[in-house]
């Protein structure tokens, strides 16, 4: 295995909190994309349950298409924000907080939704489910994605931002 690998050093910089969380997180992550595709037969793209939810409050023809699956889909979504919410509660003592400023976090939820409808999918669709069924559009796209948050965060980092 590739962690194997590394140094030990290099693996404890790397993973301050053991890999153990990571690993059964991607697991389960994972376990649910197979759970949905298998029953049925949409993949697990986030993205795609927001549009979907706004099927419940626009009579526009791009959210309606998603009518007779959007029960489900905000069922998963709410499992989503719960399964973290309850992780935070139970394994961090309380709600996860952050020092990022609010209009930061406004700002960058706007760069992601933009770069979302333009890459014509969230990163969580790509990534998990593309390029797990092997997609050459979601590989390409992760690659980018992943390209673009490195090389952000490097400039970023150069020019001395902080929280």
């Amino acid at each position: 295995m590739v962690i194997e690998a590394l140094p030990l050093q290099v693996t404890a910089e790397l993973f301050p909190n053991g890999i153990s969380r990571y690993a059964v997180g991607g697991l389960l992550v994972g376990l649910g994309t197979v759970v949905v595709y298998l029953s049925t037969g949409i993949s697990a793209g986030a993205s795609t349950f927001l549009e979907s939810t706004l099927s419940y409050v626009s009579d526009r023809s791009r959210f309606q298409q998603y009518v007779s699956s959007r029960d489900w889909r905000v069922v998963f979504t709410l499992g989503i924000i719960l399964g973290a919410a309850v992780y935070a509660v139970v394994y961090q003592g309380g709600a996860w907080t952050t020092d990022v400023q609010p209009w930061r976090l406004l700002l960058g939820g706007l760069f992601v939704g933009i770069g979302t409808r333009v890459g014509k999918g969230c990163t969580s669709g790509h990534g998990v489910c593309g390029v797990g069924s092997a997609s050459k559009t979601s590989i390409i796209g992760v690659l980018t994605f992943l390209a673009v948050a490195i090389i952000t965060a490097q400039l970023i980092s150069a020019l001395g931002v902080s929280p």
